[in-house]
């Protein structure tokens, strides 16, 4: 007895299936090692929220006149997993960034930026947000809490927004900006060349700092392109008032490079890694100089 083409056919991709651990209905193991890959990422994230494993890496942000000065800090979420390694937002952000666990990830993090804040009176922190959260009731509660607590976090709280998010709801983004601006709280653009921003949403929003992403920023010193493309981003900053940022500076000879064209201030490995364990949160009387 022969098979036709489509039973041989069927019986060949059940083979495959099972050598491969594929599920069915699923024929590409690269698709399905991802999403087995992602489906773990996301239970990761799941257990470090039910078991309290969430922290928050500081990293300082230096002025570009004196780099022995930080001008502010920027909080950046980690997680734990079971071996109790720390893991950086670069390695599950993606994955749930439009998930019910992004935003209860968004909630942790602006908890423990407020609680530092609160904690060390000299403080200037900024804390990375999705607009996913706006309008995210728990989240909502947690920022308005502690501002009504204690009127000089708000002074002292940056909130950083992804230029790719900010684009996702600009009219949202542009409420949030108007209900937390009165308690002195400021805007970051954050990652600000990688996305797709509209210029004509410059004049709607009231974005105070502009933070070029890094893809123009490393190696700096040797690229003329990067460097135009630079040039023109500290200008339109300049001419709406925003301070600027440049991310992942890693080395003097770029951050040299950087302080001539005009930036305000820089961030990176040059500088600093992110650390759990900055001096001043054990140490108040160890302040950001600004």
């Amino acid at each position: 007895m022969y098979l036709d083409n489509e039973e041989c056919n069927t019986v060949v991709s059940q083979f495959k299936r099972r050598l491969a651990d594929i599920a069915p209905g699923s024929e590409n193991p690269l698709s399905y090692a991802v999403s087995q890959r992602d489906k773990s990422t996301l239970e990761m994230v799941k257990d470090a929220i039910e078991y309290k494993q969430t922290l928050l890496a500081y990293q300082p942000v230096m002025r570009a006149g004196d780099h022995s000065k930080v001008a502010f800090f920027e909080g950046l979420i980690r997680v734990m997993d079971a071996t109790g390694r720390v893991i950086p937002a670069r390695d599950f952000m993606p994955v749930i960034e439009n998930t019910e666990t992004g935003r209860q990830i968004d909630v942790l993090a602006l908890r423990a930026g407020l609680l530092a804040l609160q904690d060390n009176p000299g403080l200037r922190l900024s804390i990375n947000m999705s607009a996913r959260s706006i309008g995210y009731k728990s989240w909502n509660q947690m920022i308005r809490r502690f501002l009504n607590r204690d009127k000089t976090i708000g002074e002292r709280l940056i909130l950083e927004i992804t230029e790719s998010s900010a684009m996702t709801v600009p009219e949202l983004v542009a409420d949030l900006m108007d209900e937390l601006q009165p308690f002195g709280v400021c805007f970051a653009l954050d990652d600000f060349g990688a996305g797709h921003t509209a210029i004509r949403y410059f004049k709607d929003f009231y974005f105070d700092i502009l933070k070029i992403d890094g893809e123009f920023i490393k190696g700096i010193a040797d690229n003329a392109d990067n460097r135009a493309l630079t040039a023109a981003m500290i200008s339109i900053a300049e001419h709406f008032n925003m301070l600027t940022v440049a991310e992942f500076v890693e080395n003097a000879q770029d951050a040299a490079v950087l302080t001539e064209m005009g930036i305000d201030c820089l961030q990176g490995y040059y500088f600093s890694a992110p650390t759990t364990r900055p001096s001043w949160l054990h140490n108040p009387a160890v302040r950001a100089s600004g």
